[in-house]
């Protein structure tokens, strides 16, 4: 099956599916659809296990959806198969980059599906075709035309059999629909993926791969590599005293002074709000000292377990605001933004584990951000396989 005609098939179905119908399960059946298409057309494809994965949480995400019908199971259902889709095409591109061609391809679609040639198959018009068109078509439609207007006037009955009937067909609906339907097929089939993001892509992994070059280079050029390291190492050196201070106060004002109920919630936030950019930053800093050289540099050994306790206590934060929200839940009960709070929590634990990763193993910064777009994307998934309805009868 060819590109314009899985794009058509799959317009048709949309059409199909939600013309005058609410979304519902239907978009839960044009997921399993697209993942079908994908693993039949495609099969040649499926190179390794994870294709079958993403197959696997595809069609779970489809049913998610079509069971609770909430935004995790619908982002897990458009993730998967976005993932499943991107990894089957263009395997050898980091699945961080299909979040810009996205928005990319969201935008140029609009455009794109006016250059014919792209999607369109070229055909060559022989001599005998506008025979073929003229004896076939042209002809007996005009003379059917004409016989039918004579009979019209000779017949009421036979002109009733054409005319005394309407369609119940909402056309602006239809017309409305097929053209979403298409352009949500077209930018799903024929997706645009500029060379740029073909040359960036080596950016993107997780290895070192000049690793000798990498070793000379410093941040900033006024500085050479001992002035650097020697900063480095005050400068997480003071940052751990720092976050030391700030743990032994932000525990003791949670556990130890006595705070009014009535104050509880906007003291829970404004401590969550500062973990989180505590968190952030200290990510931050890993990444700025540990984006090359200091990976291989055998003097940097006083920075890297500095860096290495500056993941550790920042642990320890993430553990005392679980607590503090835990406290905020016994009072107030179980909501969706305190599930998110402790999944945000749990999801920083994890990047604080792969930042000690990267440094153990000398991995580049890219390494972080492709280890936790798949952990994002765990996230997602195991939400959208729970009821979350339960948490408004708590």
């Amino acid at each position: 099956m060819k590109k314009h005609q899985i794009i058509l098939a799959c317009t048709a179905v949309f059409a199909l599916l939600f013309y005058n119908e609410a979304p519902g399960i239907n978009v839960s059946i044009f997921g399993v659809v697209l993942t079908l298409l994908i693993s039949y057309f495609f099969q040649e494809k499926f190179v390794d296990r994870s294709h079958l994965v993403l197959v696997m949480t595809s069609i779970l995400s489809c049913f998610a959806f079509a069971w609770y019908g909430d935004a995790a199971s619908f982002f897990a259902l458009a993730l998967s198969i976005l993932f499943l889709h991107f990894k089957t095409q263009d395997g050898e591109l980091k699945i961080i980059q299909i979040f810009p061609l996205l928005f990319l391809n969201g935008i140029t679609s609009l455009g794109r599906i006016f250059i014919f040639s792209q999607w369109l198959p070229e055909r060559k018009i022989h001599n005998d075709f506008a025979k073929k068109l003229v004896a076939f078509v042209v002809i007996p439609v005009i003379f059917l035309g004409l016989f039918f207007i004579v009979y019209s006037f000779g017949s009421n009955h036979f002109s009733s059999l054409f005319t005394d009937y309407t369609l119940d067909i909402d056309i602006f609906q239809l017309v409305l629909i097929s053209v979403l339907g298409f352009y949500i097929s077209f930018s799903f089939w024929n997706y645009w993926v500029p060379d740029a993001f073909y040359e960036f892509n080596p950016k993107l992994d997780n290895e070192f791969n000049a690793i000798s070059e990498v070793k000379n280079q410093s941040t900033f050029s006024f500085l050479d590599l001992d002035f650097e390291r020697k900063s480095g190492e005050i400068t997480l050196f003071m940052l751990n005293l720092m976050l030391l201070v700030f743990i032994a106060t932000y525990n003791y004002e949670q556990f130890f002074e006595v705070v009014e109920k009535t104050n509880l919630s906007s003291d829970t936030h404004e401590r969550v709000n500062a973990v989180i950019f505590s968190i952030l930053m200290a990510v931050g800093v890993i990444l700025f000292y540990f984006k090359g050289g200091f990976n291989f540099d055998e003097k940097a050994k006083t920075l890297k377990n500095l860096a290495k306790v500056w993941l550790a206590l920042n642990v320890i934060l993430i553990v005392s605001a679980m607590i503090k929200n835990t406290e905020y839940v016994s009072f107030y009960g179980l909501t969706y933004k305190r599930l998110g709070v402790y999944a945000f929590l749990i999801l920083a634990i994890i990047g604080l584990v792969v930042s000690f990763q990267k440094i153990r193993k000398q991995k580049t910064n890219a390494y972080l951000f492709n280890q936790m777009v798949w952990y994002f994307y765990g996230t997602i998934l195991l939400c959208s396989y729970v009821n979350w309805g339960f948490s408004n009868y708590l």
